[in-house]
């Protein structure tokens, strides 16, 4: 099975029990579950009536992020505020003009709130409900009506191949399409009834119960409100999304609360390693080390990291079956405007890979800290 749909497998059923998704496939609901600590943001579970819903089948839903509901009428100031909801990791609604996969426009209401990790207060999950807007569906005064074949064509003409395709081509052509900010406006708002925003809200209500429940019998329990727990370092989920972009092995510790623990793992690293992201976040990181590991070596990264300082070696590690592996490691602290060590990323690549790699991993996370460091310590 391909490694990333191995993590999304991983990422719905590590948290909730076995009987979880024939549970929510009993609800009446349409709805999405998403994880963004995966790279991409992808759909992790679908409702049967979100399937029977969008015609899409399960395969070609899970593991998709939902932009792939998206078309050329999708007003892009709401897709950009669902977006900025999840950057904030906080519920919204909202009227999303969203396609089929025969490419038929459909009026919805959009209810998406966080599910949060009672134990430490970070995001699990997004659910996302979607409850048809009846009556009004109109667009400028045309109907989208499902015989709307103009549309239709318009829609296979112009942006449904990141349907069929996975090329970096596509994808690219994807996210420029997403970001652009031009014709915000070419939607008028269709607006849901007050009992469409009830039955939404109730939506939300009922899939949390499932979820709380179902989270209890594997000791991950979960909630619909974050938990303060002082102390406490959390990536945020717009963070979360934007390392998922670096495709390289590497993990980000938290230097000011005891032993170190790591608070974000790539999935490389997961892959390389053999860990399930639930079996790393919260541990220090010599739990890879083993009776081979050069005490030389670790001795060197302990003073590195005391003097908060920079350093490259070469170790002897084990994955999670026992077996080992040598990687060339790179050890960095990232600091804020005053120089204060916010956190420590490190980089394993596997020794036979060219150090040019290791330098590229390097200015692709410098730049995504500096964005990080923007938004924690925002310019007055």
């Amino acid at each position: 099975m391909d490694s990333h749909l191995v993590l999304i497998e991983k990422s719905f059923d590590t948290c909730y029990s076995i009987g979880a998704r024939e549970a929510l496939d009993e609800l009446p609901e349409c709805f999405t579950i998403t994880d963004p600590s995966i790279s991409g943001h992808p759909i992790v579970f679908a409702s049967s009536c979100f399937l029977k819903m969008s015609r899409y089948s399960e395969d070609e839903v899970i593991g998709r992020n939902g932009r792939i509901f998206q078309g050329p009428k999708t007003n892009r100031r709401s897709v950009m505020e669902i977006r900025e909801a999840i950057r904030e990791e906080r519920a919204l609604q909202i009227s999303l003009l969203n396609y089929r996969k025969d490419g038929t426009p459909f009026w919805m209401l959009f209810h998406m709130c966080p599910v949060f990790c009672k134990e430490d207060g970070r995001v699990v999950h997004f659910v996302a409900v979607q409850v048809p807007i009846l009556g009004r569906q109109r667009l400028n005064g045309t109907s989208l009506s499902e015989e709307g074949s103009g549309f239709r064509e318009i829609v296979f003409g112009s942006c449904r191949r990141e349907v069929c395709s996975d090329s970096l081509v596509d994808t690219g052509r994807v996210l420029s399409l997403d970001s652009d900010t031009r014709g915000l406006n070419i939607a008028e708002t269709c607006e849901a009834s007050e009992a469409e925003k009830r039955r939404a809200a109730s939506a939300i209500k009922n899939i949390l119960s499932v979820l709380t429940q179902h989270s209890e019998s594997t000791g991950k329990l979960v909630c619909g409100k974050r938990c303060s727990l002082p102390g406490a370092t959390l990536v945020s989920s717009s963070l979360n999304i934007s390392l998922g972009r670096i495709k390289q092995s590497f993990v980000l510790t938290e230097p000011h609360l005891p032993d170190m623990p790591i608070v974000y793992a790539s999935d490389a690293f997961l892959e390389l390693t053999g860990y399930a992201r639930n079996e790393v976040l919260g541990r220090n990181c010599r739990f890879l080390s083993g009776v081979e590991t050069n005490s030389s070596v670790l001795q060197k990264i302990k003073e590195s990291i005391q003097t908060e300082q920079a350093c490259t070696v070469r170790i002897l590690n084990y994955r999670k079956n026992k077996s080992t592996f040598r990687n060339l490691l790179h050890i960095s602290p990232v600091r804020n405007a005053t120089g204060k060590v916010l956190c420590m990323h490190k980089f394993l690549l596997l020794s036979c890979m060219h150090k040019f790699l290791l330098l590229s991993c390097m200015h692709k996370f410098l730049l995504l800290s500096f964005i990080y460091l923007l938004l924690k310590c925002p310019l007055i």
